[in-house]
């Protein structure tokens, strides 16, 4: 797979989130019901992908541009003195999310989204290409953006893509 170059500039950035985002939502108003609940070859229901969504567009929001604890951004931490790590944040993600209706997992992800478009829009693109991390200068906050929007958002309309197809 070839690897697109990063964004430019702001402009390009907001209309490749929102192409994507737009593509997502187009494809979940496309499913009903039961297409909502029915589970992946991994497990997971299209409702458990958006909520996966809407846990990373936080992260992007609480922890990546304001600093804030990740315990704090989610509301929930992992069990003993387990360190963060994928596996164990999608997991647990998962499990918190388990409870909510469908209709709250998509109102909570389209407000995120939201949030994160208005944020975007009043934010320097300059400051989206500064390090996260002083110790990491590779750790550009734009890099966060990229992965917490556009890319994830066609990482996960493309697994519900495949339920849907089925």
């Amino acid at each position: 797979m070839t690897e697109i170059p990063a964004p430019k500039n702001m402009q390009e950035l907001l209309t490749r989130i929102e192409t994507e985002w737009s593509a997502l939502i187009a494809l979940v108003e496309k499913l009903d019901g039961p297409k909502m609940l029915t589970l992946d070859a991994g497990g997971w229901s299209a409702k458990d992908n958006l909520a996966h969504l809407s846990a990373w567009l936080k992260i992007l929001l609480g922890r990546h541009m304001d600093g804030r604890p990740l315990e704090e951004v989610l509301g929930f931490s992992p069990e003993g003195d387990a360190e963060w790590d994928m596996d164990v944040m999608n997991q647990k993600m998962l499990e918190h999310n388990q409870a909510r209706s469908v209709e709250d997992v998509l109102a909570e992800l389209k407000d995120l989204y939201a949030q994160t478009m208005q944020r975007l829009e009043s934010t320097p693109f300059e400051d989206l290409l500064k390090p996260r991390r002083a110790e990491d200068p590779d750790s550009l906050l734009l890099h966060s953006v990229i992965g917490d929007t556009y890319e994830h958002f066609a990482e996960h309309r493309e697994t519900i893509e495949k339920v849907l197809n089925r």
